[in-house]
């Protein structure tokens, strides 16, 4: 087992509080009078730094919404209020995806963006990275934060560090080949699109001696039909790996591949939620992921309700880290499930049932009302040779066996769906229909 920090990972969990005490204490007094949003959201409730004196006086605080950091974002536009240090500080700009709404623009001193590349140090030597690697990072570089804090995360590591940017995807495939790449950093939909230009143009994926991908940005790692499809494909072990641009890289899959992944939890306060009440519910039981950051003083996020879905655990790890994890790493998001005829759907499911066939590259779903109830349709693109009317069939009667459910399955033409190098986007939700 790799480590990025041996004695943080393992330290005991009796220890751990205190860490995350003192971390939590100076960022409050960091942050408190000189950070316009979070100093006036602590007063509101009559909340002072002092006050916090143990880990569990971190409840006292309000939660934080993302709709609160896009209003703080607009009233003092284009960096907003939440902001500790005057801007001639902050060294980096990024926002958002902006796929569950107005982009929100995220700053980063140049502390903080050290602070992220350290977590994803812990991301790369959890998945068994090392300086003898040669990591790929397989799309160009825009003002969505997606890997971009890999390129640090590699250097902590000391792996060679190769971009692919302004490069076809046959093009990358082939640098990675000419230059013998070892890892890969990409969305779990970007590796199942690059081996599906790799057979369309008969190009040998075991010509790359690829041994991991670690994987972010989306769902998909943690979808086990996904994640098997993607191992078998490219002949390499698949990582999971979770964060957000406004909170940071908190979370990554360790080598043992449990089922879950590590918060790092020396960097984030995780607490997990009744999504509807907001209280906490018992370790283990599916909630809403809370999360406060500890080392980003300049954009700080204290009490963040994530919308994501997790079930937490402290349960040890095979691999000796002390660090809890998400068992079965995001399970969705608290706003994506619906109920269609009955059954509670989440994106996450459907994948990992349509993922089953092997046959289909692509696929795209449409939840509409059909006589005043949701119902299922999945568009998917069939490969060349395979058995178009069976697959749709076949792929009905699993719908039907594993949730009750027989959706319409119609295949479309050949490149007809989207394909996406960084969030993909294959759900939509049309009740106005």
């Amino acid at each position: 087992m790799s480590f990025f920090n041996h004695a943080i990972e393992t330290m005991p969990r009796e220890h751990l509080p205190a860490h995350q005490l003192k971390k939590l204490q100076q960022m409050l007094i960091h942050l408190y009078g000189r950070n316009r949003f979070y100093t006036t959201k602590l007063t509101a409730v009559g909340a002072a730094p002092s006050d916090i004196q143990a880990v569990t006086d971190l409840y006292q605080l309000p939660f934080t919404t993302k709709t609160e950091l896009v209003q703080a974002q607009a009233e003092a536009p284009p960096l907003g209020t939440n902001a500790t240090f005057p801007e001639a500080t902050y060294t980096r700009f990024h926002q958002t995806s902006g796929t569950t709404g107005p982009p929100l623009h995220v700053l980063d001193t140049a502390e903080s963006w050290e602070w992220w590349g350290d977590c994803w140090g812990y991301v790369l030597a959890g998945a068994g990275v090392t300086a003898d690697d040669r990591l790929f990072l397989p799309f160009s570089f825009g003002p969505f934060i997606g890997f971009w804090a890999a390129v640090l995360g590699a250097k902590r590591i000391g792996a060679l560090l190769v971009s692919g940017g302004g490069f076809s995807s046959l093009q990358r495939l082939h640098l990675m080949r000419d230059l013998q790449v070892t890892v890969m950093c990409c969305t779990p939909t970007y590796a199942l699109r690059l081996a599906e230009v790799a057979r369309e143009n008969n190009f040998n994926l075991h010509d790359i001696p690829l041994r991991i991908a670690v994987h972010a940005g989306e769902p998909g790692a943690n979808v086990p039909t996904t994640k098997k499809r993607i191992q078998e494909q490219w002949h390499a072990r698949c990582f999971d790996h979770a964060g957000a641009s406004e909170v940071g890289a908190h979370s990554f899959e360790c080598e043992a591949q449990p089922a879950g992944i590590h918060v790092i939890e020396s960097e984030f306060m995780v607490e997990v939620i009744d999504p509807a009440g907001g209280q906490h519910v018992p370790e283990g039981e599916t909630g809403e992921l809370v999360i406060t950051n500890l080392g980003r003083l300049g954009f700080p996020v204290i009490r963040y309700r994530t919308g994501d879905l997790v079930r937490f655990t402290t349960e040890r790890c095979p691999c000796g880290r002390t660090f809890g994890r998400f068992h079965g790493g995001i399970l969705g998001r608290a706003d994506d499930m619906v109920v269609v005829r009955g059954v509670n759907v989440y994106p996450s499911a459907v994948e990992n049932l349509v993922r089953q066939f092997t046959a289909v590259d692509e696929f795209r779903v449409h939840i509409n009302k059909q006589q005043e109830m949701a119902h299922l349709n999945i568009e998917v693109e069939v490969v060349d040779g395979a058995d178009t009317q069976a697959t749709c069939q076949q792929m009905q009667q699993t719908f039907q066996n594993v949730l009750g459910l027989r959706p319409s399955v119609t295949a479309v033409p050949r490149h007809t769906l989207p394909r996406f190098e960084l969030k993909a986007r294959r759900f939509f939700y049309l009740f106005d229909d």
